[in-house]
């Protein structure tokens, strides 16, 4: 049995909600925005997958690259089912039913649904910076599992990011993280060499979290 529901009701500070399932707006990205795509291999096999899939539905890729999850509210519930794509971005022939059942980790932790929100928060020398998100959408196939979250309040960046784990065909199980962000300024500031560093550092400690070479 297979989901993905889809959550709007709540304001976000970008319009292409769900862009990181658009193929089209990945490679013609709207005006202010800059489209990135990295992947990484976390192993091979089933097992791997369950024990990925759980960390990564239970914020583990936020808490390992370095932020606090705070103020996690499961919001109102609402949501529609939205198309279901193959690895090409084409829709499926036959579209899954919704799944609602409530899912946890083995410690309890609710699983992340769609139009939950939550705080990523990040300590500094000096007080802390916080990124409110809404969780837009979340895909729960039996070889592939992930969520994006979009940015709900002004912030250096504004956009959405997605993570979204395969077990393929080959026994390999990877990990792809999606993003369409714009900044400050538009894609011009956000392209600067120390925004896009930071990015990448950012991008980089996610990659790893998951990644059984760097425990956290």
């Amino acid at each position: 049995m297979t989901r993905r529901s889809t959550f709007t009701d709540q304001s976000v500070t970008y319009g292409a909600i769900g862009a990181t399932l658009a193929p089209d707006l990945l490679r013609y990205p709207p005006a202010g925005y800059r489209p990135a795509e990295d992947s990484v291999r976390l192993g091979s096999g089933a097992d791997r997958f369950a024990r990925a899939a759980e960390a990564l539905m239970t914020w583990g890729i936020q808490r390992g690259a370095g932020f606090e999850v705070v103020d996690i509210s499961e919001g109102t519930g609402a949501q529609y089912p939205g198309i279901v794509y193959d690895a090409e971005g084409a829709p499926l022939a036959e579209q899954p039913a919704p799944r609602t059942e409530d899912r946890f980790g083995a410690d309890g932790t609710p699983y992340i649904t769609a139009g939950m929100t939550a705080t990523l928060r990040r300590r500094r020398r000096i007080g802390h910076r916080d990124t409110p998100v809404l969780v837009v959408y979340v895909i729960d196939e039996p070889q592939r599992i992930g969520f994006a979250y979009g940015t709900t309040a002004d912030g250096p960046e504004s956009g959405e990011e997605s993570f979204i784990l395969e077990h393929r065909d080959d026994d390999g199980v990877w990990l792809t993280i999606r993003s369409l962000l714009g900044g400050r300024g538009g894609v011009r500031r956000l392209g600067s060499g120390r925004r896009r560093r930071k990015r990448r550092e950012l991008t980089t400690r996610e990659l790893r979290a998951l990644h059984p070479a760097f425990p956290s």
